[in-house]
């Protein structure tokens, strides 16, 4: 399947939204892993409530206010701790197959890019900290649409800041199944990275491939 274009969602695609608090959440112990979890999902589930409303709060003060809401939703009140955890989430950790496989792509000529619900010094903070900026021509956020994914006009202002003419010459990478499902619905080539074997929703919004990791993603299009 032949294609020049190569776009990347950045949290839970190319970086480990978990890495905050394995990095700095020693002090939560067993709850370490439920937080996490939560801030998550109500990181996600800002968003898309935010864009149902009609307006739009940028990605930081909606990850901000997802940890806020996981750490009172399980009694834990240490301002230190909260800021530790916010300040690990800007250099969040890539996953380690990102490199091989974005410097696969760079090899043969591919343009990369990443597109992201993440505010651009977010995104350019993770990417200098997981030392991948050689290997990124584009980063475009949905901030200039004020709206997030998966709604269609964020995926139409990639493909124009892009400036490509088809959505069918992109292909679209993501670990987030509605993101993919978006993505496939607007006309992108959509690639689920099926990190967690999480099993498939979302029918006919499906993915061209599933793979369990971006070492993959070469052999996909025989590269």
């Amino acid at each position: 399947m032949p294609a020049d274009t190569f776009m990347f969602d950045a949290y839970g695609t190319l970086f480990d939204v978990h890495a905050a608090v394995q990095r700095a959440g020693a002090p939560l112990g067993p709850l370490a892993e439920p937080v996490s979890q939560l801030w998550r999902a109500k990181q996600l589930e800002y968003s898309w409530i935010t864009t149902l409303m009609g307006g739009f709060e940028d990605f930081w003060t909606l990850t901000t206010r997802g940890l806020d809401f996981a750490l009172a939703r399980h009694g834990v009140a240490d301002p230190a701790l909260r800021q530790a955890l916010l300040a690990a989430y800007e250099t969040l950790a890539a996953y380690p197959d990102v490199a091989p496989a974005l410097e696969r792509l760079k090899a043969a000529g591919k343009t990369t890019a990443i597109f992201t619900n993440g505010t651009q010094a977010m995104v350019e903070k993770a990417i200098a900290a997981a030392g991948i900026g050689p290997l990124i021509d584009a980063v475009v956020t949905v901030a200039p649409v004020g709206a997030y994914k998966p709604v269609p006009a964020v995926y139409a202002h990639a493909q124009g800041v892009l400036g490509l003419g088809d959505p069918g010459d992109v292909v679209f990478v993501s670990s987030n199944r509605w993101d993919v499902a978006g993505a496939a619905r607007f006309g992108f080539v959509p690639v689920w990275v099926n990190r967690t074997a999480m099993p498939n929703e979302y029918p006919g919004a499906d993915p061209v491939a599933t793979l369990s990791d971006l070492a993959g993603l070469g052999p996909a299009f025989a590269l």
